[in-house]
């Protein structure tokens, strides 16, 4: 393999001086490093635009605090200041990822000062000149307790589904390309969906059609717990896209595209299981409109896409000039 001794000497010079450091991290920064960037920055902007006010002062704190810790994280890592093997790879995952997943529960306060009005009789008169009934409303004649039980645990479990999904991928797989088909696709469904939450606000049917509601969704086990997590965590004015349609929608084709390996070979028609059952629940549970579904469908399609293209044309850049990982690899003791 041929060696570049003119990158080589850079690298050892930039380490010197700081502006050396701070070419080398935009030489060594990847697709997902400038999209996770570009989405903080848009949503500090977002919040600091906003008029005056204590939301309006911790919104702009909390997506502010998130962008520097992102933009520290990459100076140090991808500026090679720090390289254990250990301390390196998982600063550098809370930053890129962590970051992301943790704006959605700053969202509560921000999406009300964005755009104080709301899109549901426009959204809801879309379905009907589009698709010519609304799901939520035609579910309403088979609500029973069993019916709702089934899609509230179904409606739930979306988190243990991202869940046994993103710790392992992102901690432990050892293909550079399988985690960063994965990691760029989840992030483009989070990105891209958080920052159209402030566009198309709106909360859903089971608020704006309450009145046409003929059954009320009883209680159950499940059904509370979904209720007391979006009271206590959600952004309430998410609607669309939809993600709980987006996310595991791109795990199931992630994971089909994977079945020749495992574990995706036995977990993928579970995951497709799920994702088709976790769509359905969100419009039997009224907290989606059919065209937000449709929205998180094509959402999570461009995203398996931009993943898998992405991934490809990045990892083939890398190999090009001699960078490094696009995703630091977890290694035993401190790299030198």
């Amino acid at each position: 393999m041929a060696i570049d001794h003119q990158s080589l000497y850079l690298t050892r010079a930039d380490a010197s001086e700081p502006a050396g450091v701070f070419r080398r991290m935009l030489r060594e920064l990847t697709v997902h490093d400038w999209l996770v960037f570009v989405f903080l920055v848009i949503l500090t902007a977002v919040a600091l635009r906003c008029e005056p006010s204590p939301d309006q002062r911790v919104s702009a704190v909390r997506m502010g605090s998130l962008l520097a810790f992102m933009v520290v994280t990459l100076v140090l890592v991808r500026g090679g200041l720090l390289k254990h093997g250990f301390w390196a790879p998982l600063l550098y995952r809370f930053a890129i990822y962590g970051t992301v997943q943790l704006s959605y529960f700053f969202l509560a306060r921000l999406l009300p000062l964005v755009n104080p009005t709301t899109l549901d009789l426009q959204l809801y008169e879309l379905d009907l000149r589009l698709f010519g009934f609304e799901p939520a409303l035609a579910m309403d004649a088979i609500v029973t307790p069993f019916t709702t039980e089934w899609f509230a645990f179904f409606y739930f479990g979306y988190f243990f589904l991202l869940a046994i999904h993103v710790i392992p991928i992102l901690l432990f797989s050892r293909s550079a390309r399988l985690l960063g088909e994965f990691a760029l696709g989840m992030l483009t469904v989070f990105c891209i969906g958080h920052v159209v939450y402030m566009l198309v606000p709106g909360y859903g049917p089971y608020l704006s059609l309450a009145d046409q509601f003929t059954t009320s969704l009883p209680h159950g086990m499940w059904r509370d717990m979904v209720m007391a997590t979006v009271a206590s965590g959600g952004s309430q004015m998410d609607i669309f896209p939809s993600l709980h349609t987006a996310a595991p929608t791109f795990l199931a084709l992630f994971s089909f595209r994977h079945r020749d390996k495992l574990p995706f070979k036995a977990s993928w028609p579970v995951t497709a299981f799920c994702a088709v059952n976790i769509v359905g629940a969100t419009m039997f549970l009224r907290w989606h409109y059919v065209i937000d579904v449709v929205a998180g469908l094509i959402l999570a399609t461009a995203a398996y896409l931009v993943g898998v293209r992405g991934t490809a044309w990045e990892l083939g850049r890398r190999a090009e000039g001699g960078l490094s990982e696009s995703w630091p690899r977890f290694v035993r003791g401190k790299i030198r």
